[in-house]
């Protein structure tokens, strides 16, 4: 695991995932391996018929000399475009949004976890957080 947007499932409920290849140049890869990425913030977004992902923080290599990199650009998720289609009805439709939730290596490739999100009202970010505090006790007792 690269990097993990911990904030996501406190804010979010996560009705589905959709992995997904992610387009980087040299220098970005470099930085993703080393694990100086931060995905809070970014969501994906589906522009022109085609997967982005908006708002990833991927830090600069330290040895890019003039071949670095923008830290906040838009980066191309690689999915079929029959997927492509599927989340922009249920982003349009439902009122859903698209969440990163991990960045990681399979196979030597660097892969990003998708998430198809609802929001969580103020209600249910307390009812997580009591459910959370009920088994850290549970599991401190026994």
């Amino acid at each position: 695991m690269l990097a993990e947007n911990r904030k996501a499932r406190h804010d979010y409920f996560v009705l589905e995932t959709l992995e997904c290849g992610i387009a980087l140049t040299g220098t970005e890869v470099k930085s993703v391996r080393s694990a100086r990425v931060s995905l809070s913030g970014a969501y994906a977004a589906v522009l022109k018929g085609e997967l982005w992902l908006v708002g990833a923080d991927i830090a600069t290599y330290e040895f890019g000399n003039r071949f670095n990199h923008n830290p906040k650009r838009d980066r191309k998720l690689l999915v079929h475009s029959k997927e492509v289609r599927e989340l922009k009805m249920k982003t349009e439709a439902k009122g859903l949004t698209l969440v990163p939730l991990k960045l990681y290596l399979k196979g030597g490739r660097i892969k990003l976890e998708l998430g198809v999100c609802r929001g969580k009202a103020l209600h249910d970010k307390r009812e997580t957080l009591k459910k959370k505090d009920m088994m850290r006790e549970m599991a401190a007792r026994s």
